[in-house]
């Protein structure tokens, strides 16, 4: 009885832990662990196919030349999208910069930015990721809630950097939630869209990138159990997300170029006050000098500040 208890259980956590794996990051699955649980973390480690050691790595903090590498390749990278890092690598040399190419794109993937252009899309998602086709073409939209979108930008700071994650309407350019991170992950965008939707109802469409994050089992699981339609751009192809990349222009040029946040908590009040203004106050020329709220039409109030 004993040697088949143990064989049951052998075949129930191969079970769960095959389930745990499939379609999960790195990250999201060292989340899962619990140091107080009665499997020890070298079982647990075992079951979700990640290390031991990961569990008690700690990721060394990036220099101080990387970080005005980075703030550059953020600048050059609004003004030129469509540069690789190829190109990127001769704009940085240009200014000075001894950089190589494979440095330059290890920081741009750490960014989560890449060249924005039409391409043959020849990539895989990550196994148990599925890619959605794009819904939006030939679409008119319309109406608030019709279509939201969401997206993630780097945002650098004096020292180090955060990311900046936002759920746009897309009709009326209405910033309805925000977040920022210190990593890429799928939780701040399942928190900023919870509330959006608790705050504003649900889309009909929710449309997004194909990073990790929004391919997440998660992710897809929030927006089928609200029912909500998706859709995700093709691969680098800027402008089946231009609203959003429009935004994070506005953001860049008007508020965090022009700061040097000395802490993430004084880049989230700036941020708040920016995106204030930008939903109650800053008019529009797409949208006929309205502003997003106007253009939502609700009573223009502040929206709170990103936890």
């Amino acid at each position: 009885l004993s040697i088949r208890r143990q064989r049951q259980m052998c075949i129930r956590d191969r079970f769960f832990g095959r389930r745990a794996r499939q379609g999960r990051s790195v990250v999201e699955r060292k989340e899962m662990t619990d140091p107080d649980h009665k499997l020890s973390l070298t079982r647990q480690a075992t079951l979700l196919g990640i290390s031991r050691g990961s569990l008690y790595y700690e990721p060394r903090p990036t220099s101080d030349a990387d970080l005005k590498l980075m703030r550059r390749i953020d600048e050059l990278h609004m003004e030129f999208p469509f540069a690789g890092s190829r190109m990127m690598k001769g704009l940085l040399r240009q200014e000075g910069f001894t950089v190589g190419r494979l440095h330059v794109a290890t920081l741009m993937k750490t960014m989560g930015i890449e060249a924005l252009y039409r391409r043959p899309n020849t990539s895989k998602p990550a196994p148990g990721h599925k890619i959605y086709p794009y819904l939006l073409r030939k679409l008119a939209v319309n109406r608030p809630n019709q279509v939201w979108a969401m997206d993630i930008t780097y945002i650098p700071m004096a020292r180090g950097f955060v990311y900046l994650v936002a759920v746009l309407d897309w009709f009326s350019r209405k910033v309805l939630a925000w977040r920022l991170s210190v990593t890429l992950e799928t939780a701040p965008c399942l928190e900023a869209m919870n509330e959006a939707i608790r705050r504003f109802g649900k889309p009909e469409i929710m449309n997004s990138d194909q990073g990790s994050q929004f391919t997440s089992i998660d992710f897809i699981k929030a927006l089928k159990d609200a029912e909500i339609q998706i859709s995700m751009d093709g691969k680098g192809a800027w402008r089946d997300n231009v609203f959003v990349e429009r935004l994070w222009r506005s953001i860049k040029y008007e508020e965090v170029y022009l700061r040097a946040y000395d802490s993430v908590s004084a880049a989230r009040d700036s941020l708040g006050r920016y995106l204030t203004f930008y939903n109650t106050r800053r008019p529009h020329s797409s949208l006929d000098g309205k502003t997003p709220d106007q253009a939502y039409h609700i009573t223009p109030r502040q929206i709170p500040v990103a936890a």
